[in-house]
């Protein structure tokens, strides 16, 4: 199993960048889907989640600003994220979490948010 995500970088305040997830191994549309962010000196945090049939929900931190999405026939899930703040710099992990069993990780991707 393999979660690879991408798109992370270096922008300015006020700046967007969209993030992707590819799976592969697992059977991407039977797993929730979600975004996590680690931020040096603080705890790993929910970000964004989709569930397999589309429901989303989002840390109030981010409503309005981020969107998550999911493309099945690519296993592939993304997040959008626009209007960004220096608080939103961290390092960004894609989980793959199914019904029943175990979860899994990306390896992270580091979003930096600075003038």
């Amino acid at each position: 199993v393999q979660l690879v995500e991408s798109g992370g970088g270096d922008v300015q305040p006020g700046g967007s960048l969209r993030l992707s997830c590819v799976t592969s191994g697992i059977i991407f549309s039977n797993y929730s889907m979600g975004w996590y962010r680690q931020a040096p000196g603080k705890q790993r945090e929910s970000v964004a989640f989709i569930s397999i049939d589309g429901r989303t929900n989002y840390a109030e931190s981010v409503k309005g600003r981020f969107t998550i999405s999911r493309e099945n026939a690519k296993n592939t899930m993304y997040l959008q994220m626009n209007s960004l703040k220096p608080e939103d710099t961290a390092v960004y992990y894609c989980n793959a979490r199914p019904l029943t069993g175990w979860d899994y990780w990306g390896q992270g991707t580091q979003v930096t948010v600075s003038s």
